[in-house]
């Protein structure tokens, strides 16, 4: 699995919420651990899609798609919401939101 990101998209995201892609990856990597849902809003010109879950920098959310075989593009990071913290919880509790 290979990961990409613009890189000036990544400064960008670090200045405005803290975290880097370089840290968000991480959730990429644990497909166990993370809940990911399908972003229909967002999907118009490509399948994106969100994941939820902890990092170093605490529970966040990433966007990201995957452009191609064996390739997943972050897109964006930030800290989960209250609502997205709940969706978490239950994920993990065992009952999905």
């Amino acid at each position: 699995m290979k990961i990409l990101w613009d890189e000036s998209k990544n400064a960008a995201n670090r200045r405005k919420h803290g975290i880097s892609f370089e840290d968000a990856s991480v959730l990429l990597l644990n497909e166990e651990g993370r809940l990911e849902i399908y972003d229909d809003a967002h999907s118009s010109f490509e399948d994106r899609f969100l994941a939820i879950g902890p990092t170093v920098a605490g529970l966040i959310v990433i966007v990201y798609s995957e452009p191609g075989e064996g390739l997943q593009r972050l897109i964006s990071a930030r800290r989960a919401t209250r609502r997205e913290t709940k969706w978490y919880a239950s994920f993990v509790g065992g009952s999905r939101p």
